[in-house]
Parts: structure tokens; sequence; C-alpha cells
């Protein structure tokens, strides 16, 4: 079987915190505790604010092995309102980062 992975595509994130919220329900972490979280970057350029999120699973991500056993995304990646996050083999989600200069690749332990 093929290694699977999470790739997010930060670009587009809007820092609505949909996949924290779901991963929290979906795996009833305490309070505290979270699967994946978004920090948020922002800079100045050339007088411009810009303000990046970027999604980042934690060490309780495992993809959410119980729903991707049964044919299911993982919670974060169902819930993304921006549909920014993608689950998959690999070998497919590194061919499609190639076009997608500013994301990046999970894999879990």
């Amino acid at each position: 079987m093929a290694k699977k992975g999470l790739l997010i595509h930060y670009e587009y994130c809007t820092g609505c915190m949909a996949c924290v919220v779901a991963c929290k329900q979906e795996h009833d972490y305490p309070a505290g505790r979270w699967g994946i979280m978004v920090n948020d970057c922002t800079r100045e350029t050339e007088g411009r604010v810009q303000v990046d999120f970027l999604p980042f699973p934690t060490d309780l991500c495992d993809l959410c092995a119980r729903r991707t056993h049964q044919g299911k995304r993982p919670a974060c990646v169902k819930h993304c309102m921006a549909e920014c996050m993608f689950y998959g083999e690999l070998h497919d989600l590194a061919k499609k980062m190639e076009t997608m200069p500013r994301s990046v690749l999970f894999v879990p332990k």
C-alpha cells in the first residue's frame, strides 16, 4: 500500500480554523491538545502588509486513520472551506505540489 500524506496549499488558506475545529471534534482532544493548528505569518513587503495562514499538523495527527480506513477523507480536508488541503498518495501529492509553489507536504510518522 502506498504511503499517504496531506498537501496544504497555504496560499489560499483564509485562517478560518475549520480544520482545527473539525479535527478537535473528530478526535475529542482535551483542552490544550490539537491535531492541527493554524499559525499566522505577517510580513511587510514593498510597503504592503501580507498575512499568510499556515495550517500545520501536530504530533497527534494520524491523518484520521479511522476515517481514512473507511475510505473517507481526513476531517481537516473534508471541512476545509478554502479547499486548499488535499489527502492522497505521496507520489500524487508531490506531483500536484509542482504546480503549487506556496504549499507544504505533511507525511505522518
